[in-house]
């Protein structure tokens, strides 16, 4: 028959103690609460959490105890009590002794602590924190416990990066963002920090030795000259790459900005020719030239208003009647047209595999733009051709920011999933838990981690 230690060794997942007793109890909530009583093994006794060195016993009082969350037992409420008793470290002072079940200043064990951080990437807090029966915020506490428990040294990290992406991304309203870097060859996070600008980049290169910043040979990001300006200041030997993203999403805008222009103008002459329109009652004679007149303003105001997702898509997935719409403003309005065009001609050189193809192409497109007699493309083709060098290495070596704009939406899933963080540090921890390779241990399952309880 199995006796009372291995049963509960078993069952608590605890092998470093010997477990005496247990006893129940019922709180005001009328649930059940069992506390099985362990005492520390010998070569784990007395240990300073901090240093993990042997102490002196300082303490000499009889009957008071220390108690850790465990795991719950068919909903039943788990704890484990030991001495509180505490040492003297020679190094530390007097504080309490390290537990091998639970972390440094934590009152729930390890495996506790991992099973709620691993629910919080894959749940909301609150409904974590209600099913675990523990205060939200208490959710927080633990998924950074256990990042310090897997990965101790986050800044390892930052060890023998080669290509790296640099983006920001909102994680609050009212201009609040954090600077996200991504390492290309691992899909990972290796360096966040609130705030955006030239001062934060600053800081994570500064934070590097003269050695990583060397291993460095690639940075991808958007035209931001702040980005420019830290690449060549710390890490002048490395390729800038723009990532044609952000120029398709520059052409896109300046698109828009047409097609607004275009809606007003129609607009405009749909009210100048109603203004001295003088419209009889019931059906408008078919001879009569004003009701044509103003029908057809009509129709282009219409079409270009509605025209959004049929000058923004790409021709071959543009439906029937996109395609319809496309082809009346090609008839009824020229200068949106030709801006199209100019997207369009844009998005299929940054495809292009032959840099001296796409150099020859960019340049006559430059001439195309500066000469259309449409201002939001003029704009469009001087920040082209600032970052014609970048996006030109971008074609060449062939590493898009693909992989961090995916990184910024797992973010902004895991911000809007927890309703918000108001712990940074919080943030970061979930963040660096998700956005990376790392493996949380869960109970009774083969386990990456060496310093099991």
């Amino acid at each position: 028959m199995t006796n009372i230690n291995t049963l509960f060794r078993n069952i608590l997942h605890v092998n470093t103690a010997k477990f005496t007793k247990a006893r129940f109890e019922v709180d005001s909530k009328g649930q059940y609460h069992l506390y099985v009583y362990g005492v520390v093994h010998r070569k784990h006794d007395n240990c300073c959490p901090i240093c993990g060195k042997k102490g002196k016993p300082y303490d000499r009082r009889e009957n008071v105890t220390r108690s850790w969350r465990c795991m719950d037992f068919g909903g039943l409420i788990v704890h484990i009590e030991s001495d509180a008793k505490r040492i003297e470290c020679p190094e530390h002072g007097i504080l309490s002794p390290a537990v091998p079940w639970a972390y440094s200043g934590s009152r729930f064990t390890k495996d506790f602590d991992r099973s709620v951080a691993w629910l919080a990437t894959s749940l909301s807090k609150s409904s974590v924190a209600e099913y675990m029966r523990i205060d939200w915020q208490t959710v927080g506490r633990c998924i950074s416990r256990t990042l310090d428990d897997i990965e101790p040294d986050i800044k390892k990290r930052l060890d023998g990066l080669v290509n790296i992406g640099i983006d920001e991304t909102s994680y609050r309203k009212g201009y609040k963002y954090i600077t996200v870097i991504v390492n290309h060859d691992t899909n990972s996070v290796v360096w966040l920090h609130n705030g955006h600008g030239k001062s934060i980049l600053e800081k994570f290169y500064e934070e590097l030795s003269e050695e990583q910043r060397a291993s460095i040979k690639v940075v991808t990001g958007d035209g931001a000259r702040w980005i420019t300006d830290c690449v060549k200041q710390y890490t002048p030997d490395c390729v800038r790459c723009m990532d044609s993203f952000h120029v398709v999403e520059w052409a896109m805008t300046a698109l828009d900005d047409v097609r607004k222009e275009s809606w007003h103008d129609a607009n405009d002459i749909v009210k100048a020719i109603e203004k001295g329109y003088k419209a009889s009652r019931g059906r408008p004679r078919a001879d009569d030239r004003e009701a044509k007149k103003l029908k057809k303003a009509k129709d282009c105001a219409s079409a270009v208003k509605g025209s959004s997702f049929a000058v923004g898509k790409a021709p071959e997935h543009l439906t029937k009647n996109q395609q319809t719409t496309l082809e009346g403003i090609r008839k009824s309005n020229s200068r949106l047209y030709r801006a199209y065009e100019m997207k369009e001609t844009l998005r299929l050189i940054l495809k292009s595999d032959n840099v001296d193809e796409a150099e020859n192409a960019l340049k006559s497109w430059f001439y195309w733009a500066t000469h259309s007699r449409i201002d939001a493309f003029k704009e469009l083709a001087k920040k082209v051709k600032r970052n014609m060098p970048f996006i030109l290495n971008t074609i060449r070596i062939g590493l898009s920011n693909a992989r961090i704009e995916s990184t910024n939406n797992r973010i902004k899933l895991i911000i809007r999933r927890s309703f918000g963080f108001r712990n940074l540090d919080s943030m970061f921890s979930m963040i660096y838990l998700v956005c990376s390779d790392l493996i949380i241990p869960l109970p009774n399952r083969p386990n990456p981690l060496s310093n099991v309880a």
